[in-house]
């Protein structure tokens, strides 16, 4: 399952297909959950249903779904989300009656697809910095985020947000977790830092 822990930083992930020993097998990329968030045609909060499986390994699984907010994308009531029908080809598996952040596309029929390269999380899972960071990413789209592994982590341009979650001794899943890249006043781009409570007064 996919989440904002230590283990995300690592495995919130971009899918591609790749020939390995004759099968097919879903491979992935690190990814900051705010580019999948700007590379996601919908990014929504939806309570899973019941769940239809032909058993055909080339018919997608089919998730009925109940929306409950919109983040990103068309202001419209999405009934379900399809996945492929097998971890290999980059499936997911959703828990019945529970309330998940999804981060998914849209194709050309209209329908709505995820895949385990995509973001899925429990809502109930997500810290409230987590939540709060949903409604600044759309700030920073046109921004760039660059993993960095070694340093000297050297920023390549005013558009780009080192991200260092990679680094020995660096304190795993924290910008993650609790950061933005956001466009500032000065047209340049820098992390901002979620809310960690509800803002009294």
């Amino acid at each position: 399952m996919m989440s904002w822990t230590v283990a995300s930083s690592v495995l919130v992930l971009l899918c591609w297909w790749g020939l390995q020993e004759g099968t097919h097998a879903c491979t992935c990329l690190p990814r900051h959950p705010q580019e999948i968030f700007c590379q996601s045609d919908v990014v929504i909060t939806a309570k899973v249903g019941k769940v239809k499986d032909d058993g055909d390994f080339d018919q997608p699984i089919k998730y009925d779904i109940e929306l409950t907010r919109t983040f990103k994308g068309p202001e419209r009531l999405f009934h379900a989300i399809y996945t492929a029908s097998s971890s290999a080809a980059c499936g997911v598996i959703l828990s019945k009656d529970t309330e998940y952040l999804l981060m998914a596309r849209l194709h050309p029929d209209g329908t709505l697809h995820i895949s385990s390269c995509d973001f899925y999380q429990p809502w109930r899972a997500l810290t409230y910095t987590q939540k709060s960071l949903l409604d600044r990413y759309q700030q920073g789209c046109n921004c760039k985020i660059e993993p960095c592994y070694s340093l000297p982590c050297d920023v390549s341009g005013p558009n780009v947000c080192r991200w260092t979650d990679f680094l020995p001794g660096v304190h795993r899943g924290n910008q993650t977790q609790n950061y933005a890249c956001v466009r500032r006043r000065d047209d340049t781009c820098a992390w901002y830092k979620g809310r960690t409570s509800p803002v009294k007064g």
